[in-house]
């Protein structure tokens, strides 16, 4: 049998006192003064030039920033001539006392066309009114904020706006332009115009309420024979319109469309949604229709190439009218083609 070594604690106490001094602590250890600073302020990460008077024009790219409410008695408040700018309302009010409302709040005037433009946080007020009929009138600007000529990469953010006399967000469709989280209320023209719309709110317009490529959580609302909504897809919307359509899209899902006296819904392709004529027009007229419901008080309540799902009503019309539908109903119904239905 094997015997195990046993080493010595002599030899091992002697194997540790032979590690390197250098182990060893050394130096003192009073630190030489407090510590310095380490964060960098704001200043240092983004340099900002402050605003305080109107009119103002930025012709040199950089992040601005307002230090006080800024008012105009004419013309444009804040030119943007130049690309890359950031401006930052930082919560304060653009505001005309113009007799005659024009001009821009914010106008992005360069030629050809702004670049790379952020505008967000405060409030655009001017004085412009409804009489009730449709006829705008009243001081103040023209514009909230609009391009001179078609923008890209604009994003409007957290901005309100109200009593334009023609659109409160200006920015041109099938370019790179977003408006987000803005509420625009009271506008003689467009509410907002812009290529990607969301979460914004707008009441109370002369022409389309909302219109773009892509709009998306947003409520809208107009007072003339137009759109509430225009746009190639609509997401979870909500539209009025007193005698034009509510919305009008090429896709229009999970959103609800109601009329005075025209069409609720009008779209090539509705899924989850509701669509109400309060007169002789339609509810929701589309071609393909699904999971939708649709009413009008004597017109079509879902007047619809094919229908899946669907209920129409209509108090003196056809509440469903199709060419071909499967499974739906209607209080009364005008079908080519019957699939699991009675």
């Amino acid at each position: 049998m094997k015997m195990k070594k046993h080493i010595p604690c002599a030899v091992l106490l002697l194997t540790f006192s032979l590690e390197p001094l250098a182990l060893l602590a050394q130096g003192s250890l009073t630190p030489p003064g407090p510590p310095g600073p380490t964060m960098k302020s704001l200043d240092q990460i983004e340099p900002r030039t402050p605003v305080s008077s109107a009119p103002f024009i930025i012709s040199v790219p950089g992040s601005y920033y307002l230090t006080t409410n800024l008012a105009v008695s004419t013309g444009n408040a804040i030119d943007i001539l130049t690309n890359g700018v950031t401006l930052d309302l930082n919560g304060f009010t653009i505001s005309s006392t113009a007799p005659s409302a024009i001009g821009s709040a914010i106008l992005l005037g360069a030629p050809g066309g702004n670049l790379n433009i952020t505008i967000r946080n405060g409030f655009i007020q001017s004085g412009v009114t409804n009489n009730g009929s449709g006829t705008y009138t009243g001081s103040g600007f023209a514009y909230g904020i609009a391009s001179s000529s078609p923008p890209s990469n604009v994003r409007v953010k957290d901005i309100s706006i109200s009593g334009c006399a023609d659109s409160g967000i200006y920015l041109n469709m099938r370019n790179s332009t977003v408006v987000e989280s803005c509420v625009v209320q009271t506008a003689g023209g467009y509410g907002i115009y812009a290529s990607q719309v969301i979460r914004s709110v707008v009441r109370d317009c002369g022409a389309v309420a909302i219109l773009g490529d892509n709009v998306s959580d947003c409520q809208a609302q107009n007072t003339s024979s137009v759109y509430g909504i225009e746009a190639d897809t609509v997401q979870n919307c909500t539209a009025f319109s007193s005698s034009g359509y509510a919305i009008i899209a090429n896709s229009a899902i999970n959103c609800y469309a109601s009329c005075t006296s025209g069409t609720g819904l009008n779209s090539t392709v509705a899924q989850n949604c509701y669509g109400y004529s309060g007169g002789a027009g339609t509810g929701i007229l589309d071609t393909l229709s699904q999971n939708c419901y649709g009413s009008s008080n004597t017109g079509f309540g879902v007047d619809a190439a094919n229908a899946l799902n669907c209920y129409g009503h209509s108090t003196s019309g056809t509440g469903l009218y199709a060419s071909q539908a499967n499974s739906c109903y209607g209080n009364t119904e005008s079908i080519t083609y019957k699939y699991n239905m009675p």
